[in-house]
């Protein structure tokens, strides 16, 4: 048995259970061992109830002192009880746990652990984790991974199977070279991965995490500047010139284009007209304009006989694209034909594009990753976009451009990083950066509350709906999952329809939810069909909703500032005074003074500066800057020091490739499987 195998090649898991564990994306053995823990608890000694009113959360010793109770509140069942110790009583409640009414005996004694929660003056415990006492003393001083875990799969299940694989599995062969290793003081990589999953002490992780994190970085920036290496100094099939329309067209706008976008569009024209082909990012704050640029260069390639495209990561952006640059191209009188490939198009819809595009009877193209199906064949390909650059693993931006004969590449993204992991992360591209926001938009106002602003959040989103408004809430997890406090989007949705007025249309989205599902949703929200979107970060890339003014984000401190940032770029995108609420459930003093950044300003590439110089080598797994190249493990802030190391030793290994990187060696092998290749950097 080896990474390779199939999941069901382990003893106990037969038919069902691997679909189960298919749902969280997990097919063979080496997507068990990497899938990684996204934090660790440490279960603390038992306290009376009395002392856990004070601290607000912990484990208490206590009886259940009537027969719980089980009601359905719509698509919810919640069972309530009451507890005691013999220094307190309390209520508690259990969302989407039915069993419990059945498995806890009244009189019975158990150890609950969890957070109280207070409202309208009264105190709950509000799902706790429940254990016997004999099982929770065995948990005490030691480190229990937490695993993302998705309908069906359990932490024990995920644990035995990991163990099981760790003990028959054949171990990998170390790959990286003995003198990186010892230089950066890295673990051996077998070691590495045991101890991720059952660590033995704080240290052991640490040296566990380091590891994996600096091979993630690795992996991905030698792909990154293997893909350059191979890109210099080529000529594009191609060329093109500077045509006099496009200024026109720059004149004939609705607005006028920003400081910052006449200077963008200016290096992006020297690139498209020279004679090497390029590769550039347009790095910029959302709403700073990047579209009428990405555009721009479309009409450029249209001016010169060529095509185009432009690659999203969503339907319903593509189809927003789609229409904008339809919509601009009919207002300006221009002969250019665009089309719309998605992968939801009928089978006649598709060949009938796919014709379209092959013959040139279209000159711009917009699409998702369907544009690079082997089925799509382009005529004068010239010029290929990826917006959301963040979102397309290396091979996906690299597909697309192979579609045509070396065309020009133009990678987009709103998310502001610092230029010095910049530099680092899009080693291939040269940069610009769109720094200014056009003038006519309304700063949005912000708020930084704690948890009891909640109701007066809800009249506020209320009031906003009233107006004709819609609102955006952000919640960070799907499900409610073990020894987790956050909320969730499922039953915090089902919470919220009851606090809300009928005629108010409460909807989630997720990532885990089917293309076709998220679509719907987010079509039926873009139509003010749905009031209310409760949302996990999935929309951080997502539609232009100009009619939403409303982003309150849950857990605030769960998130890292950039991303946070992104998150509050979907409001204030309409002519509409927008606000964005961060609610925090830990009151700490540097809780708000991260948060505090965001409150006094709405400039992206500050706010990623700040957040960076804040990140310690503290809580390894508690703020996560998720929307940016998402790596299992790795954050590119947290870990930014790792990012700096793997960079150098990509750079080493580059520069020493006949050593390194010849075809049979093992860095080179790992390297073509590593995921960040084969795949995009999120299953969306």
């Amino acid at each position: 048995m080896n990474e390779m195998s199939p999941i069901d090649s382990l003893k106990g898991i037969g038919e069902k259970t691997r679909a189960v564990f298919e749902r969280a994306g997990i097919s063979d053995i080496g997507d068990l061992l990497h899938d990684y823990p996204r934090g660790y608890e440490s279960y603390e000694p038992i306290m009376p109830l009395g002392e856990i009113y004070d601290k607000n959360a912990g484990a208490f010793y206590g009886e259940i002192v009537s027969p719980l109770n089980l009601r359905r509140v719509r698509r919810l069942t919640v069972v309530t009880g009451v507890i005691r110790d013999g220094t307190g009583t309390i209520q508690v409640t259990w969302f989407n746990m039915p069993y419990l009414k059945s498995s806890l005996v009244s009189g019975s004694r158990y150890v609950f652990r969890g957070k109280i929660v207070r409202k309208r003056q009264q105190m709950f415990l509000e799902q706790p984790a429940v254990f016997r006492m004999e099982e929770y003393e065995k948990l005490r001083g030691r480190l229990q991974p937490v695993y993302p875990l998705s309908e069906g799969l359990t932490t024990k299940m995920l644990q035995k199977a990991i163990r099981q694989a760790l003990d028959e599995a054949e171990l990998e062969k170390e790959y990286l070279p003995e003198e990186i290793r010892h230089k950066y003081n890295l673990a051996e990589y077998n070691y590495a991965i045991e101890e991720i999953h059952f660590p033995k002490d704080d240290h052991s992780m640490r040296l566990a995490r380091h590891r994996l994190v600096f091979d993630e970085f690795l992996l991905f920036i030698l792909a990154v500047r293997n893909l350059k290496e191979g890109r210099e100094k080529i000529r594009p099939s191609f060329l093109l010139e500077k045509k006099e329309e496009i200024p026109k067209i720059i004149e004939s706008l609705p607005f006028t284009l920003t400081g910052a976008q006449q200077k963008v569009w200016k290096e992006l024209e020297a690139d498209l007209t020279s004679s090497e082909v390029t590769a550039r990012l347009i790095q910029g704050d959302v709403g700073s304009g990047k579209t009428i640029l990405a555009e721009l260069a479309l009409f450029l390639a249209a001016e010169n006989g060529c095509q185009g495209a432009i690659m999203v990561p969503t339907e319903v952006l593509a189809r927003q694209h789609y229409e904008s640059i339809t919509s601009l191209v009919e207002s300006l009188g221009l002969p250019y034909r665009t089309e719309l490939l998605t992968g939801s198009m009928t089978g006649k819809q598709k060949r009938l594009a796919c014709e379209r595009i092959e013959n040139q009877e279209v000159d711009i193209i917009v699409g998702t990753h369907a544009l690079i199906q082997e089925k799509v064949h382009y005529k004068k390909l010239a010029v290929v976009i990826t917006d959301e650059q963040h979102r397309f693993g290396v091979r996906q931006r690299e597909a697309l451009s192979q579609k045509g004969s070396m065309p020009h590449t133009i990678v987009m993204s709103a998310t502001p990083i610092p230029r010095t992991l910049a530099v680092i992360l899009y080693g291939d591209l040269d940069i610009s950066i769109v720094n200014e926001l056009p003038a006519n938009r309304l700063p949005i106002k912000n708020c930084v509350v704690d948890t009891s602003y909640r109701e007066k959040a809800y009249t506020f989103i209320k009031r906003q709906v009233e107006e004709g408004r819609q609102a955006y809430v952000i919640c960070p997890m799907v499900e409610e999952s073990e020894a987790m406090e956050a909320e969730n989007v499922i039953e915090y949705s089902a919470r919220l329809r009851e606090r809300l007025p009928a005629f108010i249309q409460v909807e989630y989205l997720h990532g885990k939810m089917k293309p076709k599902e998220k679509n719907e949703i987010m079509e039926r929200f873009l139509k003010n069909e749905i009031q209310v979107l409760v949302s996990t970060t999935v929309v951080e890339v997502g539609v232009n909703v100009p009619n939403a003014t409303v982003m309150m984000i849950e857990n605030a401190e769960r998130f890292g500032l950039a991303q946070l940032h992104q998150l509050r770029g979907r409001v204030g995108r309409g002519g509409f005074q927008s606000y964005c609420i961060l609610m925090y459930g830990n009151d700490g003093k540097k809780t708000k003074e991260r948060l505090g950044i965001l409150n006094r300003s709405n400039d992206g590439f500050y706010i990623a500066e700040e957040d960076l110089k804040l990140r310690g080598p503290g809580d390894l797994f508690g703020i996560r800057q998720s929307g940016i190249l998402d790596f299992k493990l790795g954050d590119i802030f947290q870990d930014a020091a790792i990012l700096k190391e793997a960079s150098d030793t990509a750079a080493f290994i580059m520069e020493k490739s006949d050593k390194f990187l010849s075809k049979d060696s093992p860095l080179f092998k790992k390297m073509m499987k590593s995921t960040h290749l084969e795949d995009g950097m999120l299953n969306l």
